[in-house]
């Protein structure tokens, strides 16, 4: 096999050095080390992620979470790169050494799977432990109540969805793993198993978040005695809407692989203009999300003060006493005014940013202004990474496994910036204002 034309072609210079099961287990390994860090500078800035989650209290580890984090970390890591070491060994960059030495990438995801299962103390056992009775529970679009942990299953199930091409690209490595005549370091081949199960393994975790906040908004409906402020559970379908908007993308990119007129009915320009706006919609809506509702960051209505400045000074208008107290993200009612003078001798109302900088909130806990406008712009950015196929120049860049790698690293990164701020964002609604904020009423766009 060594030296045929065929197997060369197939393999590209990326792929002959990181081949598919190795990189899933970086982004995987990359994921740990992230929330390392996420847990160690958010400790720094004191605010209690294991209690925000409700993560048991433990007497026997003196140890903080991020370090205890660290060290599984470590643990899987140093492996991988041994791993890594002995495969290049092995194969000597040469094709048909990479496809008949399969089984130790493989090998290597076996026990990173078994790392998570085998109950040894140095290992972080109450983490793991409870990382996967959380993930078994969330498996099926459930959530827990908010004192038993909603805040973490709503947290894991996010992050499943920065996953969620890794979810499928697992389930490429292995059903070429146990395909006759095939490898796992191979190409991947994205209809391996047909061409809708990957489409559909991707979209499990946006199901999983659907499924939540529905269950979430029944709970407001059925609460005989809703809290104050909850409203009627608008958010929560709002939020739903959102990760429908991904099934369309996913959809239309599943037909765009395997385009065939006669099945589709639609020309193939057509097909890509229909995923251009399916894509946009969802990216667009998806930021304003992570922005104005995760972040509770006043961004929009700041940005809506400059185009009409006679717009409303209070755009998240309170319908009850809870939603006008001082959270995070409430504003300061405008005074009346006086119908007995003139408007231009009325008192100016004060601008939605007139209490902190400006598109930012009253509390926050980083140290300066600019790591959240920092952190808006990286957000912004990564959500409309697709844009890239729009180039005449990169169009084909997308196709490329190198580049399918950076994408799938890319959104992870995006998903580590937005938890520290999600994060933030609870622990201000819980500590900075008065009582805990279930639900912000909808503002519009």
């Amino acid at each position: 096999m060594d030296g045929d034309p065929a197997v060369d072609s197939e393999l590209d210079t990326f792929s002959l050095i990181l081949p598919l099961p190795y990189r899933i287990a970086f982004i995987l390994v990359l994921g740990v080390w992230a929330w390392g860090v996420n847990l160690h500078y958010l400790y720094l800035l004191k605010i209690d992620v294991p209690t925000l989650i409700k993560y048991p209290t433990r007497s026997s580890s003196p140890l903080p979470h991020h370090q205890r984090t660290y060290a599984l970390a470590t643990t899987i890591a140093l492996p991988l790169i041994l791993s890594l070491l002995f495969f290049w060994t092995l194969t000597r960059g040469r094709a048909s050494y990479v496809l008949a030495w399969d089984i130790i990438p493989q090998s290597y995801l076996f026990l990173l799977f078994l790392a998570f299962l085998i109950p040894y103390k140095r290992l972080s056992p109450n983490g793991r432990y409870r990382f996967l009775t959380t993930l078994k529970r969330i498996s099926i679009g459930g959530i827990a109540e908010t004192q038993d942990g909603k805040f973490g299953d709503i947290l894991l199930a996010d992050v499943l969805t920065s996953y969620a091409k890794v979810l499928g690209d697992f389930f490429v490595s292995l059903c070429m793993f146990f395909t006759a005549g095939r490898s796992s370091t191979d190409k991947p081949d994205r209809g391996c198993g047909g061409q809708y199960i990957v489409p559909i393994i991707i979209s499990i975790p946006s199901l999983i978040r659907l499924r939540q906040c529905l269950i979430e908004y029944m709970r407001v409906r059925n609460n005989p005695q809703p809290m104050s402020g909850q409203g009627w559970g608008g958010q929560h379908l709002a939020n739903a809407l959102k990760y429908s908007s991904a099934f369309p993308v996913i959809i239309l990119s599943a037909l765009q692989r395997g385009y065939d007129p006669n099945k589709i009915g639609l020309s193939e320009t057509g097909l890509f203009r229909l995923w251009l706006f399916s894509v946009f919609l969802n990216s667009l809506y998806s930021f304003y999300w992570d922005v104005a509702k995760d972040w509770d960051l006043t961004l929009f209505p700041s940005i809506l003060s400059l185009i009409s400045p006679t717009t409303s000074s209070n755009p998240y208008t309170p319908l009850t006493p809870r939603a006008s107290s001082a959270s995070s993200s409430s504003y300061p009612l405008s005074p009346p005014a006086s119908p007995s003078l003139p408007r231009s001798l009325r008192p100016p109302s004060p601008s939605p940013h007139s209490q902190h900088p400006w598109g930012l909130r009253r509390h926050t806990h980083f140290h300066t202004p600019l790591i959240y406008y920092t952190a808006i712009v990286i957000d912004l950015l990564l959500r409309f990474t697709w844009s890239l196929k729009l180039s005449p120049h990169l169009d084909h860049w997308n196709d490329l496994e190198g580049s399918i790698f950076v994408m799938e690293v890319l959104e992870v990164v995006r998903r580590w910036v937005w938890i520290f701020f999600r994060v933030e964002t609870e622990w201000v609604r819980v500590r900075g204002g008065v009582g805990v904020q279930e639900e912000m009423l909808l503002a519009p766009l």
